[in-house]
C-alpha cells in the first residue's frame, strides 16, 4: 500500500463524499431525528459511521459477495430506507416508530446508516477506492467525519437558529430531496446499464 499522501487527491475525494454525504442538506432530519430522540449522540454517530466506511473500504466487495449481494442490490436496500425517511419528513408521519427499550439508537439508525454511512456512501467509496490510492480515501473520508461531528453538534444550535416555523418549510423541501435522492438511486439500480 502507498502511503504518500496527495493533497489534490484527498481534496477532490473529500469534495465527492461531502456531496454524497450532503451533511448540510441533512440538518432538517437531523433536528427531526433529535427532536424525537431527546437528543443526537454526535460521538457515537460519527465513531460507528467511520467504522463503517473504513471497513467497506478495505472488506465492502468481499462483504457483499459473502452474502451473495452485489452492489446495486445493497444501493437499492438504502434508497428503501431513504425513501421511507423522506416520506415522513414529507407527510409529517411516523412510520419508524421508536422503540422504548433502544433510546438513542437514533444516532446508529438513520443517522450512522443510512444517512452518513448509508448505501451511497459506501458504493462511492469502492469506487473511489479503485481510481484514488488508500490513504487518499481515508483522508477525506476523515474530512468528511469531522464535518458530520461538527454539524451533529451543533444540532441544538442550528434548532435554534432555524426555528420551528423554518424547520416546517426545510424538512419539507429536503424531504422531496432526499425522495429525488431515492429514486435515482432505484432507477440507476433498477435499469440495467
Amino acid at each position: 500500500m502507498d502511503l504518500t499522501m496527495d493533497f489534490k487527491e484527498i481534496f477532490s475525494v473529500s469534495l465527492i463524499l461531502f456531496s454524497v454525504i450532503d451533511i448540510i442538506g441533512s440538518i432538517p432530519f437531523i433536528i427531526l431525528i433529535k427532536k424525537r430522540e431527546g437528543r443526537i449522540y454526535a460521538e457515537k454517530a460519527t465513531i460507528i459511521s467511520a467504522v463503517l466506511m473504513v471497513v467497506f473500504l478495505y472488506l465492502g466487495q468481499s462483504i457483499l459477495n459473502l452474502f451473495g449481494l452485489d452492489v446495486a442490490s445493497f444501493a437499492m436496500a438504502g434508497a428503501i430506507v431513504i425513501f421511507i425517511v423522506a416520506m415522513e419528513m414529507i407527510l409529517g408521519i411516523t412510520l419508524i416508530k421508536d422503540d422504548p427499550n433502544a433510546k438513542g439508537s437514533g444516532s446508529i439508525v438513520p443517522i450512522a446508516f443510512p444517512l452518513i454511512a448509508g448505501a451511497g456512501t459506501l458504493t462511492t467509496i469502492l469506487s473511489l477506492r479503485a481510481v484514488y490510492q488508500e490513504i487518499n480515501v481515508l483522508m477525506g473520508i476523515l474530512v468528511n467525519l469531522v464535518l458530520v461531528y461538527i454539524v451533529l453538534r451543533s444540532s441544538s444550535w442550528l434548532e435554534r437558529v432555524i426555528g420551528e416555523s423554518g424547520f416546517a418549510v426545510l424538512r419539507r423541501v429536503f424531504g422531496v430531496i432526499l425522495l429525488a435522492i431515492a429514486v435515482k438511486i432505484f432507477k440507476g439500480n433498477l435499469l440495467p446499464a
